[in-house]
């Protein structure tokens, strides 16, 4: 770029745009004309015209990583705990969902359960925290039980387990929906035990499942199997009870309502 002082207003732009380019700066070079504009009107400094832009190229970064990490972590569907409807399930304390929705559980390495019926919103809450977790800068990935055991035996019969495991194992948190929806066999149960026991004090993992504890001998057939997994997910983590209602229909419900209401 050839630099020369005195520069019309025309000549400018076109300067600050191909600068741009070169930078790799699109957000300066897409909001510049408008900012500009802005502080003129404004009688902004050099300083906080130079400082709004800057933090608008940030800012507009940070969300590009954050939809980065959302896309990566392979949710099958997009659901915010903003869309979630706490009176359409009362079992659920808001209090505790906000807290967990400061990520402090996964800076820590803590384990989080969702127990309930199908229906009660589990996998929306289980989705949506996954999704905070990818806002806050952490590394997530979202996959079904069935999925993941399926994945660690066929890895197991081609020899590329460590491999497999080491790839869960570089996220932040772990997010495994529908467990117990399906029995493992004693080989699935202990590679999925392995995958949670290797990731222990380093990484998170939020399990939903459709069983209360008591009923994951049916999913864990080996008693000690099964009591070694719920002690690596029960100690120092939280458990959600979701209950038995289906949250759904109530929610369902209540839009009908207020659509009939408005």
């Amino acid at each position: 770029m050839t630099r020369k002082r005195g520069l019309t207003e025309e000549a400018a732009t076109a300067s600050i745009d191909q600068a741009c380019r070169m930078l790799r700066l699109p957000t300066i070079r897409q909001q510049f004309p408008d900012l500009a504009e802005g502080a003129a009107r404004d009688q902004m400094s050099y300083r906080a015209f130079l400082a709004e832009l800057l933090l608008a190229e940030c800012d507009d970064r940070a969300r590009r990583r954050s939809e980065r990490r959302i896309k990566a972590a392979s949710f099958p569907r997009d659901k915010s705990l903003r869309a979630f409807d706490f009176e359409a399930n009362p079992n659920i304390d808001p209090a505790t969902v906000n807290t967990l929705a400061t990520c402090e559980w996964v800076k820590k390495g803590e384990p989080l359960c969702l127990i309930g019926d199908s229906g009660t919103g589990k996998s929306h809450l289980l989705i949506a925290l996954g999704t905070e977790a990818a806002m806050h800068g952490y590394r997530v990935r979202y996959v079904l039980a069935t999925k993941l055991v399926n994945e660690l035996v066929e890895a197991a019969d081609e020899k590329q387990l460590s491999k497999t495991i080491a790839r869960y194992g570089r996220v932040d948190l772990l997010c495994i929906d529908e467990l117990g929806y399906m029995e493992l066999d004693r080989r699935g149960a202990e590679l999925l035990f392995q995958v949670l026991t290797e990731r222990e004090e380093k990484n998170s993992v939020v399990i939903a499942s459709n069983e209360s504890f008591s009923g994951w001998t049916k999913t864990f057939t080996d008693p000690r199997l099964c009591a070694a997994i719920v002690d690596r997910l029960t100690f120092n983590g939280a458990i959600i009870q979701t209950g038995t209602e289906s949250y759904r229909l109530a929610h369902t419900k209540a839009l009908a309502e207020q659509t009939q209401a408005s």
